[in-house]
């Protein structure tokens, strides 16, 4: 249960499955009126808390995150949906100084080469106290495109595009809205999410607010990658159990733009649509930069997030491919949408949040050594996660491949029935 605290603790880290006391009867609570509430409603053991109800599980917003969490006291089994600073990694502007602060760490530590993994982000200046620094780079490459983005902000609102200086002067007197309306990038072409989360119609359900708007300005990618003559993202979900990345799952089903309806693809089918002309080869080591960058980016904020072993959260990556197969991270969401846009979008996520649950495992049913439960592959683990035994070796980096199968055939029903058949089959012989 969930009461307020009367002094400061620490989290230590995820306790997995068989170090907890099996639960029964799991008390939840959500103000958030969408998938997710079916989902919970509809769980076996699961009963909703109303009001000032008592609570083992609480799917909450990051407004209650800011204003309560110092002063709730959490038993060992709870478990909330967010991290107490999540936004190290989610607002634009800590992620690219996190990721840059980790370059520099990885380049003398490790030297340039392995830096150079960190190479998945666009230049990118916080403006304006980084505003004399990108004058500077902006003069070493005249001509190209620059993109400005409100650091806390959703749906393509107050971002813009610039090629001048003088635009930005017009930015920092406050007129640039107005003078480039009609130059302000459109929301179906920068930010069309495979989830739904950034099409116009429907944003992601919660956004951090900050007092003091800040920007950040970012080289524009000027090579995407076109289906059917159209830019689009993937939305890609990592389900972040420790900070410590001692548990890192990355969700295997996400879905994708379809260029002609407007609506999704399922992840396996861009990752046929793109073998089919580019080679397995090819899409496989696209798919590997994808998993670095889940992992870089997680690592960049290792020391400076705060773990509690009460918090996971449900990370939602806007990845962006350019012409050349070169992924690059535009955004990671700490409240990816949860809302449907289309019974496909239902099902998708319905989905998701069944696996997520499983694997925050309130009713301690996991071992703790699971590979994969449903859509999630586990992909670190104290250290990369292997493929089972016996797969080739594409990585060139040794004899072991990555446990991520993004894009890949997945039949999440019978994984989840033979996996809790075992698990079943395992207490009943230990009892």
């Amino acid at each position: 249960m969930s009461r307020p605290k009367n002094q400061n603790y620490k989290g230590h880290g995820f306790s997995k499955g068989k170090e907890r006391e099996q639960r029964a009867l799991i008390r939840f609570k959500t103000t958030l009126m969408n998938t997710l509430m079916d989902v919970l409603r509809h769980r076996p053991g699961w009963v909703e808390v109303k009001d000032e109800g008592e609570w083992d599980f609480y799917w909450c917003d990051v407004s209650w995150l800011r204003e309560n969490f110092d002063h709730t006291y959490m038993d060992e089994h709870v478990r909330i949906c967010h991290f107490r600073n999540h936004y190290e990694l989610t607002r634009k502007n800590y992620m690219v100084k996190n990721l840059k602060r980790f370059r520099k760490q990885l380049e003398r530590d490790a030297g340039k080469l392995e830096a150079a993994k960190c190479d998945f982000f666009p230049k990118t200046f916080e403006m304006p106290c980084e505003y004399h620094l990108f004058v500077e780079e902006f003069r070493k490459n005249p001509g190209i495109t620059w993109i400005m983005k409100p650091v806390a902000r959703s749906q393509g609102k107050g971002i813009f595009l610039f090629r001048r200086l003088k635009d930005i002067v017009d930015w920092r007197k406050g007129t640039a809205c107005k003078k480039f309306q009609g130059f302000e990038a459109q929301p179906s072409h920068y930010s069309t999410s495979s989830s739904g989360s950034h099409d116009p119609r429907n944003s992601d359900d919660q956004r951090d607010e900050i007092p003091v708007e800040n920007y950040v300005a970012q080289r524009y990618i000027e090579n995407p990658y076109l289906i059917g003559g159209r830019k689009f993202d993937l939305r890609v979900y990592v389900l972040v159990m420790s900070v410590h990345l001692t548990n890192v799952a990355v969700q295997k089903t996400s879905p994708d733009y379809h260029p002609k309806k407007g609506c999704k693809w399922m992840l396996q089918r861009f990752r046929q649509y793109l073998a089919s002309r580019h080679g397995p080869e090819a899409v496989e080591a696209l798919f590997r930069d994808m998993d670095n960058i889940f992992i870089k980016s997680l690592q960049s904020v290792q020391k400076v997030i705060i773990s509690d072993k009460h918090c996971f959260e449900l990370y939602g990556y806007d990845i962006l491919i350019d012409q050349d197969l070169k992924p690059w991270l535009l955004e990671v969401n700490a409240s990816p949408s949860l809302t449907a846009s289309s019974q496909e979008d239902y099902e998708l996520k319905t989905r998701l949040l069944q696996d997520t649950l499983h694997v925050v495992d309130m009713e301690a049913r996991l071992t703790g050594r699971e590979k994969r439960v449903g859509g999630f592959d586990l992909m670190w683990n104290d250290g990369p996660v292997s493929r089972e035994e016996g797969a080739a070796d594409l990585s060139g980096m040794g004899n072991s491949v990555t446990n991520t199968h993004l894009g890949c055939v997945n039949d999440r029903k019978k994984q989840l029935r033979q996996l809790f058949r075992s698990l079943q089959a395992q207490k009943k012989a230990s009892s």
